[in-house]
């Protein structure tokens, strides 16, 4: 049975439809992201997971109960906000344990709680303190425990690595796929940073303007996007639009700036003259110096950029809009700025995308 259902689930605000006939199921102890650019509609799906707002239409079912008109409070969730909020005028323990405050929970068993969960996040000894004396990735640790206190079956979170930087981001996201590991408590995160999304996750919803584009693994969604946006929105992609065409080669796709069509791997369910775009990543183009076997397109470099073991190298082209290439710094370091190369990659290398 599903951790978590949504069926049809719509949210208005006014005249704007923040979230579009969205479906979803996520699994006991999974790791799930909810990524896409702001405005898109992911926050708000969240707070309807929460209960903070009730669908317009849809139901939500958590653990296999209808949980659509249950308050926040009754549900067996709970989130973790961008904004941490901790309460300043409370220390590290009393943040935490605020919520244990309830029936059946004395002192001794609050405080015992609370002294495992500052060891689960790494945190013993600093129970004393209060927020202004944290650092941003130490608040962060509180508000993640506060939020664990009182093991819920679904933890939300909201942009949970926004006010880190890039550092300690790197760390923080190690650190969480351990601890939701461990835990074995499905985690369910939204953000808009393509990278902590992969990174995270075993499974990614991509959303666009209120629906989801598309949901799958990291690799699923970054190797084979089903969609322009996707494509676009994750990652870098060296995008190509034309027109497909069957030819005594095979399929391929006719662009502006070549007298022979593109090769392609295939395309099931596409007829010849439909509008179509073919998507390559970066790290799938191959430079040489001369015109390789197969086909490569002309490009003259217009740029290097170093970034430690790869580089990017950007490049301009006659006609169409320029290409970039992922290649070991070692290899970049071959080329110089205004050389002309040839751009190539392999058929299977590249996504056709249709919509």
């Amino acid at each position: 049975m599903p951790l978590l259902e949504i069926t049809g689930a719509t949210k208005r605000f006014g005249a704007t439809l923040a979230v579009d006939d969205v479906s979803l199921v996520v699994e006991p102890g999974e790791f799930f992201a909810l990524l896409g650019p702001s405005g898109c509609g992911k926050t708000t799906l969240l707070r309807l997971i929460a209960g903070f707002e009730r669908p317009d239409a849809g139901r939500i079912v958590i653990d296999g109960d209808e949980v659509t008109d249950t308050p926040p409070y009754a549900r067996p969730v709970n989130m973790m906000f961008q904004s941490y909020a901790l309460f300043p005028h409370l220390d590290v323990a009393a943040n935490i344990g605020f919520g244990l405050r309830q029936p059946g929970w004395d002192r001794r068993r609050r405080a015992a709680r609370v002294a495992e969960l500052l060891t689960l996040v790494q945190m013993p000894g600093l129970e004393r303190r209060r927020p202004d004396e944290l650092s941003g990735g130490q608040k962060q640790r509180v508000a993640l425990a506060r939020a664990l206190a009182r093991s819920p079956k679904l933890l939300l979170l909201d942009e949970p690595m926004a006010a880190l930087d890039r550092k300690l981001r790197e760390e923080t996201r190690l650190e969480l796929t351990g601890l939701q590991h461990r835990l074995g408590t499905t985690f369910l995160v939204v953000t808009h940073d393509q990278e902590e999304a992969l990174g995270l996750a075993g499974r990614v919803g991509v959303m666009e303007q209120g629906r989801l584009a598309q949901i799958g693994t990291s690799a699923e969604i970054y190797e084979r996007p089903n969609s322009r946006f996707v494509a676009d929105f994750v990652g870098a992609v060296n995008l190509f639009e034309g027109t497909v065409v069957t030819g005594s080669r095979g399929p391929g796709l006719r662009i502006l700036d070549c007298a022979e069509p593109v090769p392609l791997a295939c395309v099931p369910g596409v007829s010849d003259g439909a509008a179509a775009a073919l998507a390559v990543r970066p790290e799938k183009l191959r430079l040489s110096r001369e015109p390789p076997p197969g086909f490569a397109l002309p490009a003259t470099i217009a740029s290097i950029g170093y970034q430690g073991g790869r580089s990017t190298v950007y490049l301009a082209r006659d006609q169409g809009p320029p290409l970039r290439a992922t290649l070991p710094s070692d290899t970049a370091a071959g080329f110089a700025r205004g050389e002309s190369v040839w751009a190539g990659w392999e058929p299977d290398d590249a996504v056709l995308l249709t919509r």
